[in-house]
C-alpha cells in the first residue's frame, strides 16, 4: 500500500520546486533586459505585437505548468479521498473542547486514540456543537467536523509513536486546548487495550 503521506509531500515539493524555479527564472530575466535592453544600448524599442509564435510560447508554457501542478496535486487528493476496503473505521466526534473516538466494539476514549500498526484507519468525523477540524499534521489529514453531517478521511499507521491532533476551525474559548493524540502500538498491544473497558 502506498503511503498517502509521501505523495502529498511529493505534491507539496513539486509545486513549490517548479515556483522557486520560476521566481530565479523571471528575476534572472528581469536583470538580463534590465541591462540588455537600457534606453543607451537600444534607442529605439522593438515592437512585438502580432508576434503569433511568441504570443503562443507564453500561452502554452503557463498552462502546461498550471497543468502539471493540478495533476500531481489531483493526485495526492485521489489517494486522501480513496479509502482502502479492509481499513478499519474509528468515529471521530469533535464537541467543545474535546475529540472523542468510537471504535468498532462501540469502547470509546477521548482525547486519544490507540491504533494498530500497519493497518489503514477510516475516520468519520462529525461534530455535536460548532465546527471543528480535525487536524493530524503527521498524517496529512485535515478534515472539518460539521455538526449534522459526517465527513470522512483516512491515514496509514506506518510507524509505531505518538501524534498530536489539533482543532484547526476556531470553535471558542477553549480552542487552543482542544487536542488529542494518535497512539500507533503494535497490534496485539492494541488488541489488549480494546479488550480493556
Amino acid at each position: 500500500m502506498q503511503n498517502v503521506v509521501s505523495q502529498v509531500d511529493s505534491a507539496f515539493l513539486y509545486i513549490i520546486g517548479f515556483s522557486f524555479a520560476l521566481l530565479l527564472g523571471i528575476t534572472a530575466a528581469m536583470i538580463y533586459f534590465l541591462f540588455r535592453y537600457r534606453k543607451d544600448r537600444n534607442p529605439v524599442p522593438a515592437d512585438i505585437r502580432s508576434n503569433a509564435r511568441l504570443e503562443l510560447v507564453w500561452t502554452a508554457v503557463p498552462t502546461l505548468i498550471a497543468l502539471s501542478m493540478f495533476y500531481v496535486g489531483w493526485q495526492s487528493f485521489i489517494g486522501l479521498r480513496g479509502v482502502p476496503k479492509d481499513a478499519m473505521d474509528v468515529g471521530v466526534t469533535g464537541m467543545q473542547w474535546t475529540w472523542v473516538f468510537t471504535y468498532p466494539n462501540g469502547k470509546r476514549s477521548e482525547s486519544l486514540m490507540e491504533v494498530p500498526l500497519g493497518k489503514p484507519v477510516k475516520l468519520t468525523i462529525r461534530s455535536l456543537d460548532v465546527i471543528h477540524g480535525f487536524y493530524s499534521p503527521a498524517f496529512r489529514i485535515k478534515m472539518d467536523a460539521l455538526p449534522n453531517m459526517n465527513t470522512y478521511a483516512w491515514f496509514y499507521a506506518a510507524r509505531q509513536g505518538d501524534y498530536v491532533v489539533f482543532c484547526s476551525q476556531y470553535c471558542g474559548e477553549g480552542h487552543a486546548e482542544m487536542s488529542a493524540t494518535i497512539r500507533v502500538v503494535p497490534e496485539n498491544e492494541y488488541l489488549q487495550w480494546l479488550r480493556k473497558k
